[in-house]
């Protein structure tokens, strides 16, 4: 009897907690509370920062948080037509750079963005960069790691741990949230998304930077860039999915769809 309560608990739950993605409509399990992962987040973006290189007042610098702040009220922008603007809400968004010769990104919950310098000279322009960022932040408000770690709940801890990970943010849920974003001797780098999500975070960043003045188009060449980068072992902000031509084929797919929002200034 109790099991049985206990599976009909579990059903309720991924019942409640589904949700839509933006753009694609996708349903998606999100069992934690944004603002717990936003908690848990803003402690380790803090801790990255003070024990790594900041770059400020340098051209590239104000560049990443000009394209970051130009992308950001474009995505807002895009929720809010689309009744979705709860998915920022709470954001405080930042935008910096980092002195570090890897090639990699991130957007961790609650809107905190990193851009390693080594990534710079594939983005080559401001355009470029905004591929990058608009991708990242994609990742961020489709909430990739709140489904992430929902799925990892439900795997790893079962009905009974779901409810207690839920309160007041308990040592399971923040070794969860360690092990999704890796926290610990390589803050921010994190696991591998899937291919499902690294493709919606093409799809929804196409839309993002378009919507934000710059044309989408230039993320085709950014991801050939990409894709001639590493030799063996693609660079960490490719995950274990590398920028092959079937994800070019898949960008190009829905450019007509980018194009739309996208006005020349």
């Amino acid at each position: 009897m109790k099991t049985k309560l206990t599976l009909a608990l579990i059903a309720i739950m991924l019942i409640i907690a589904c949700s839509t993605v933006p753009l694609t409509g996708r349903k998606q399990l999100r069992l934690l509370p944004e603002s717990m992962l936003t908690g848990m987040a803003l402690t380790q973006y803090n801790e990255f920062l003070s024990t790594n290189k900041v770059v400020t007042q340098t051209e590239q610098a104000v560049m990443v948080k000009n394209v970051g702040d130009k992308l950001a009220h474009a995505a807002t922008r895009y929720l809010s037509q689309h009744g979705q603007a709860g998915r920022v809400a709470g954001y405080q968004w930042e935008f910096n750079l980092v002195q570090d010769n890897s090639v990699n990104a991130w957007c961790m919950p609650g809107g905190k963005v990193v851009i390693y310098s080594g990534i710079l000279p594939i983005t080559q322009t401001e355009e470029g960069l905004a591929v990058v960022m608009g991708h990242e932040i994609a990742h961020a408000i489709a909430r990739h790691g709140n489904e992430r770690m929902s799925q990892m709940l439900t795997m790893q801890m079962g009905g009974i741990a779901l409810d207690v990970a839920m309160m007041n943010q308990p040592n399971e849920t923040r070794q969860l949230f360690n092990t999704a974003y890796s926290i610990g001797s390589t803050v921010g780098v994190m696991l591998p998304f899937s291919r499902k999500h690294e493709s919606e975070a093409d799809r929804l960043g196409l839309v993002f930077m378009a919507m934000a003045g710059y044309n989408p188009v230039e993320a085709v060449g950014f991801w050939r860039r990409m894709s001639s980068v590493g030799g063996a072992k693609p660079p960490q902000f490719m995950s274990t999915h590398p920028s092959d031509e079937k994800r070019i084929k898949n960008i190009k797919k829905h450019m007509g769809e980018a194009l739309k929002y996208y006005k020349p200034k």
